[in-house]
């Protein structure tokens, strides 16, 4: 039979000593609160589940919040604490309401007979199916606290990844916006009230002065108009990505060959290429059914049908590491460390410091990114609003210099 979900309550109450006391408490159900609070020293007059907040709701569950209960469950599992009991200990100390919810499932499957492999795969949104493989794989080897700690490594490792990329990205993409938003207020609110006052020269404009307020002209006339094209823009090739395979194809295929950015966003590919494989390797699965599950983790849709034709070759008898040099996607280091990881039966480990020696590259190349980008988004800056302000000033400065 399911046990009853871990919830939150709010209580009021005295304590020992007789004073007002309140506060929140999480339990199963409103009698289980009453004793434990009784426990506690509190005599509790008011006790009643926590109201959910009108707007919001509860946050979402984010990879890393996944990340984090595996680590978790993995600590709990290697310390001997039961299985179930570790998902009521973990459920306990989750911040979000919703996790909370997610493990509370979890756990009501688990305890009514269900594999843990089995339940994690009834929450799709939150654990592919490779997450799901290498817990059942764990399951079946009777090393599940095992399994649970190379999963939450693999899972912190890739969440550093993305962070990484995200750190990339983040910086130059939001001052670019900022750089555009300015540039618009300028153009639609500053420039129309230097155009009035140079109504009244009655002189010819210098042409970068008459090219300016045409720019002007075009977004006072049209910027809802620009505005709306953006965001249809930014959702159809959203949208378009996610339906279209060849589409989504060709936009991993170019952010591969992007400046900069293109070879952090390799390195990264290879790097959790590298770190993928090796965990499904070290647990034991299959080498081709590993790379069916590294393919789906690639993130990048030319890597992935590279992946499946490394492992078609594999199924012919193919050994890895031709297989691999034959699509030419795979960096040499990674080639020569399969190879020796093949010739000497240590695969796993070898992949694995391909994974670091990339997650490292991946890290270095962020930073001199960061480093390499602020002079030129400082530059890019002072010619888009310095240029704005001397194509203004340029009518006063030729007036001045007739008087």
């Amino acid at each position: 039979m399911a046990t009853a979900q871990i919830q939150t309550f709010v209580y009021k109450g005295k304590d020992k000593k007789g004073k007002a006391t309140q506060g929140e408490i999480k339990g199963t159900n409103l009698m289980l609160v009453k004793a434990q609070l009784r426990k506690q020293g509190v005599v509790p007059t008011s006790v009643k589940k926590k109201s959910k907040p009108l707007f919001g709701g509860s946050k979402p569950i984010k990879p890393a919040d996944i990340s984090v209960f595996t680590r978790q469950m993995a600590t709990m599992m290697k310390a001997g604490v039961p299985l179930v009991q570790s998902f009521d200990i973990v459920g306990e100390g989750a911040d979000k309401e919703s996790l909370r919810e997610l493990i509370g499932n979890i756990r009501d499957d688990v305890a009514s007979g269900l594999s843990f492999g089995g339940s994690l795969r009834k929450h799709p949104k939150y654990f592919d199916d490779l997450f799901c493989s290498l817990v059942e794989a764990g399951e079946q080897a009777g090393a599940l606290e095992t399994m649970l700690d190379r999963i939450a490594t693999y899972k912190e490792k890739t969440e550093s990844l993305k962070a990484k990329i995200k750190k990339a990205l983040t910086y130059p993409i939001a001052v670019i916006v900022v750089a555009i938003i300015v540039t618009a207020i300028l153009l639609i609110k500053v420039v129309p009230v230097f155009a009035k006052t140079f109504n009244n020269f009655g002189a010819d404009l210098p042409a970068f002065t008459q090219f300016v307020l045409r720019i002007s002209e075009a977004a006072q006339d049209g910027w809802l108009l620009w505005l709306g094209i953006i965001i249809a823009v930014f959702f159809s090739i959203r949208e378009a990505r996610r339906r279209s395979p060849a589409f989504e194809a060709a936009i991993d295929k170019y952010s591969l060959k992007l400046p900069i950015v293109g070879n952090i966003i390799y390195q990264a590919v290879i790097a959790r290429f590298a770190r993928t494989l090796s965990t499904t390797f070290a647990a034991g699965v299959p080498l081709v059914d590993a790379l069916n599950s590294v393919a789906g983790a690639s993130g990048n849709a030319v890597y992935r049908n590279a992946i499946h034709k490394v492992r078609d070759d594999v199924t012919t008898g193919i050994q890895l590491h031709h297989a691999l040099r034959s699509t030419d996607q795979f960096p040499v280091l990674l080639l020569q460390m399969a190879a020796i990881g093949e010739e000497s039966g240590a695969l796993d480990e070898m992949l694995e410091k391909a994974a670091l020696h990339y997650e490292e590259a991946v890290d270095n190349a962020v930073d001199n990114l960061t480093t390499l980008l602020e002079p030129m988004i400082m530059a890019v800056l002072g010619v888009l609003v310095g240029g704005l302000l001397i194509a203004m000033y340029l009518p006063i400065f030729k007036l001045g210099a007739v008087i």
